[in-house]
């Protein structure tokens, strides 16, 4: 079973999307930081991150970069509430998977977690 870690300082947006990826068949693991998702990618070594960008303390560009020096193979994709295509070429060019704005499309977001799984089986 893929783990998918989400890394939000929003408890709402975190519940609804834990309860998203549960419903697919994901198994989901939760931070509210950027510290504590180091903490979780090195412990649990989730297989996709679904990581905001805008949080306090260190942001999530910066805990993307991290996260690259542990494991470059993990599928980061980077969430957002600011449409901002500099900011989504910014986060694609640092090894992002993919960047999604809120509110999240739920149907694209199933997509990408499915095609992320699927290409780490290949």
């Amino acid at each position: 079973m893929a783990r998918v870690l989400i890394v939000d300082d929003e408890p709402d947006f975190v519940e609804l999307i834990q309860e998203f990826v549960a419903g697919r068949g994901y198994e989901p693991l939760v931070a509210y930081s950027g510290r504590e998702a180091l903490q979780k990618v090195k412990d649990e070594r989730p297989h996709i991150v679904l990581l905001d960008i805008r949080m306090p303390g260190m942001d999530g560009m910066e805990v993307l970069e991290k996260i690259r020096e542990i494991d470059r193979e993990i599928g980061v994709i980077m969430l957002t509430a600011v449409n901002d295509r500099e900011i989504g070429r910014q986060s694609l060019q640092r090894g992002a998977f993919d960047y999604l704005v809120k509110p999240i499309d739920l149907k694209y977001l199933e997509r990408v977690l499915w095609y992320k799984v699927a290409a780490m089986t290949l």
